[in-house]
């Protein structure tokens, strides 16, 4: 039987345009902070970190579902509920959608406050889930700006958000100490993984992932991973809009 060929996502946005984001929250779980002082520190995230090294402002809006010609980011308790809900890749409209699994993040011993950053930043580097860098040795790594840092934190009005990667690491060509390669500065050279991190890479004609630590691997395979968007990348897969609400 012949193994299925990968492939990759074949979707684009329009970088050229500030999107709105509907934020909306249909977990029963706690978020360990209000929805309204989270969806704050996010917009504040945003403006004055992310935007400043990536320029790619949005405009977070909270509601109580999707919003005609926005995009969406929605909490809810887990990959179970989403199926149910009929959230899938996209919203109705076929636009990136973002999902924050409260209760399996709790699970796990992490803030929801910082999946739910991390989630954010990648959505708006990578919203079609598509892009690559050329790595080590020819590899391919998925452009993912939060995984590789993903257990390293800092706090906007005391609450916590997730470090992310700057663009010059994936540029390969810097030497190690001679660029900012995170927000934290952790990270010193490119392709650097921290010990809380991983990546999703291509190599061997598939997608896996590579981990900071031998600990990191062994939580990561722990994890209820459906619905997250290293998934979308190991199979071949057709993003489906979401069902529209009622």
């Amino acid at each position: 039987m012949r193994a299925a060929r990968s492939r990759f996502i074949a979707a684009a946005f329009d970088h050229d345009q500030v999107p709105t984001i509907a934020c909306f929250n249909k977990a029963t779980a706690s978020l360990g902070v209000s929805f309204d002082r989270l969806i704050a520190a996010l917009q504040t995230f945003v403006d004055d970190y992310f935007v400043p090294v990536w320029g790619t402002p949005a405009k977070l809006l909270k509601t109580t579902t999707f919003r005609k010609g926005a995009w969406a980011m929605a909490f809810l308790d887990d990959a179970d509920v989403a199926h149910a809900l009929g959230y899938h890749d996209l919203t109705p409209d076929g636009l990136p959608l973002s999902k924050v699994f409260v209760k399996t993040t709790l699970t796990v011993g992490q803030k929801v406050s910082v999946t739910a950053c991390h989630e954010l930043a990648e959505m708006l580097v990578d919203p079609a889930i598509n892009l690559c860098a050329t790595g080590p040795n020819t590899v391919f790594y998925a452009y993912e700006t939060a995984d590789a840092v993903e257990e390293v934190e800092f706090t906007i009005r005391g609450i916590a958000m997730s470090d992310f990667v700057y663009p010059a690491w994936f540029e390969g060509f810097r030497k190690a100490n001679s660029a900012q390669f995170d927000y934290a500065k952790r990270v010193k050279r490119p392709f650097q993984i921290l010990p809380g991190g991983y990546m999703s890479v291509f190599k061997n004609g598939r997608w896996t992932q590579v981990f900071g630590s031998a600990g990191k691997a062994r939580r990561f395979r722990r994890e209820d991973r459906r619905g997250h968007r290293s998934t979308y990348r190991g199979k071949a897969h057709r993003m489906r809009p979401s069902r529209p609400a009622r």
